[in-house]
């Protein structure tokens, strides 16, 4: 295809509302609108996240078409995430991106936000790409996977998690040390100045490329409680080094175990947590000691945004891989 696409994208599945304009593969706005409401409950509340989207969804909007500097006239399709999240979150993206197509007559594009993630490795700002086929980790506060990519439209889940997430476990543990949700970014925060040696926390025996988190935090949760009153205001760093250490372990093992599995050399590391700068430091290690290459997008696309729901919309636009109005949608949405 000669002609320029132009794409513009609204990701809701969770706490975050944004939209974004794409021009191909190139983000023109990306918005997102992040629910700080959350914060004093702990985590997120599905009611209070859908009534935000539809509040902010409008003036985040039109806080894109701004940026973006391109007229709604000018947009060829509308990608929304169709699934998995929670279904609230969901259905006020999903009508609002179908009142809009309808009203432009143009396609509708359901995106798999999973895949999304993935792909947004192919936004263009992003420094280096991979070849198919790669394997993905997937890796927030919702989902830990592991799968087989072989093109934008082919992949194949080869491990999951078994109960908890590695984000959750992130964001649980930070919780029984008194830290603000989401506790995942402040434990990278605090690591920074501990010693990742000075606890030591149970990895999980589990066979297969599958993952468990929910004994770790188990573990962690009863070390703390038989702790004096003041042993996590005195040890906080090493606490946080040593948790996150154990649980970006977890993750590169998997990864190794995969690719002496499969034989595939390159890995896409998407989602929420891959913006942690151990895990990240971690991956660069891989490339020297097991000869693996590993692929971040950009922060901006490593949590929740529209941006990748959109580069996903145009690998769907261009095979005229298009959706119904009468899709609904999805909160577990699988891969295929």
């Amino acid at each position: 295809m000669k002609e320029d696409v132009y794409i513009l994208a609204i990701e809701t599945s969770c706490d975050d509302t944004s939209v974004a304009v794409l021009k191909n593969k190139k983000v023109l706005s990306n918005i997102v609108s992040s629910q700080k409401i959350h914060k004093i409950f702990g985590g997120v509340v599905p009611e209070i996240a859908s009534r935000e989207h539809d509040r902010l969804i409008v003036p985040v909007l039109n806080e894109a078409i701004k940026e973006s500097k391109i007229k709604l006239n000018y947009i060829n399709a509308v990608a929304y995430t169709r699934g998995p999240g929670l279904l609230g979150s969901l259905l006020v993206g999903t009508s609002f991106a179908k009142s809009l197509a309808f009203s432009l007559n143009i396609p509708l594009l359901e995106i798999n936000h999973m895949q999304a993630h993935i792909l947004s490795i192919y936004i263009d700002d992003n420094p280096e790409k991979p070849k198919f086929p790669f394997i993905a980790l997937t890796v927030s506060g919702g989902h830990t996977q592991l799968v087989v990519v072989n093109s934008p439209f082919d992949f194949t889940e080869i491990g999951a998690t078994l109960d908890d997430a590695a984000g959750e476990a992130f964001d649980k543990s930070g919780k029984i040390m008194n830290l603000d949700y989401p506790a995942g970014p402040k434990i990278d925060k605090l690591a920074l100045n501990g010693d990742l040696n000075k606890f030591k926390f149970p990895k999980p025996n589990v066979k297969g490329l599958n993952f468990s988190f929910s004994g770790l935090k188990t573990n962690f949760k009863n070390f703390i409680t038989n702790q004096p009153d003041d042993f996590v205001k005195n040890n906080i760093n090493d606490l946080c080094a040593s948790l996150q250490s154990t649980i970006v372990g977890i993750l590169t093992d998997k990864i190794i175990k995969a690719r002496d599995q499969f034989q595939i050399n390159e890995f896409v590391i998407c989602g929420g947590v891959s913006a942690n700068s151990y895990l990240r430091k971690e991956l660069e290690g891989l490339m020297i000691s097991e000869s693996i290459k590993t692929y971040v997008p950009k922060i901006n696309y490593s949590t929740d945004n529209a941006a990748m729901i959109g580069v996903n919309g145009y690998f769907k636009f261009i095979e005229s891989k298009f959706g119904e109005l009468s899709d609904y949608s999805i909160s577990k949405y699988p891969l295929q």
